[in-house]
C-alpha cells in the first residue's frame, strides 16, 4: 500500500517512479518509490502492522491458511487498510519546516524534496525522520 501511494506521488511531481537510485531498476519494479518507501517503512507501514496486532484490531480470526500460506480474511483486510488510512492522516510536525502536516502530506513534500535534488535546486535530500 505505501509503495503504491509513493508511485502516485513520485509520478504527481513529475518524476518516474521506475527509475530508483537505491534500488536497481527492473521491468516492472517501481525502484524510486522504493527507494522513498525506506524512510516511510518504520513511520508508516511497521507501526500499522504494530498497532493493529497490539490494538486487537486483527487476530487469528482474520488470517486463514491456504496451500501453505496463510493471508489476510477480507474482514483482516478492511481492518489494515483503516489502520493505514488513520496512520496516514495523522497530523505531525515536519521536522525541516516545523509546520503540521499529516503523513499523507510528508509523502508528497518528500518527493518533491528529492525532486529538487535530483535537478540541482537542493544541495541534499532531508529524510523525514521524526526523532
Amino acid at each position: 500500500m505505501l509503495t503504491k501511494d509513493l508511485v502516485a506521488v513520485t509520478l504527481g511531481v513529475g518524476l518516474d517512479p521506475y527509475l530508483g537510485v537505491f534500488h536497481r531498476s527492473r521491468h516492472s519494479r517501481p525502484a524510486l518509490a522504493l527507494d522513498l518507501a525506506e524512510e516511510f517503512r518504520p513511520l508508516i507501514a511497521d507501526s500499522v502492522v504494530i498497532g493493529v496486532l497490539n490494538n486487537g484490531e486483527i487476530g487469528p480470526r482474520d488470517f486463514v491458511r491456504r496451500g501453505g500460506a496463510v493471508a489476510l480474511t477480507g474482514e483482516g483486510r478492511k481492518s489494515v487498510l483503516r489502520a493505514y488510512e488513520r496512520r496516514l492522516d495523522t497530523a505531525i510536525r515536519h521536522p525541516v519546516f516545523g509546520y503540521r502536516i499529516t503523513y499523507r502530506r510528508v509523502l508528497d513534500v518528500q518527493a518533491r524534496l528529492l525532486a529538487a535534488v535530483l535537478v540541482g535546486e537542493l544541495p541534499e535530500y532531508m529524510p523525514m525522520v521524526t526523532r
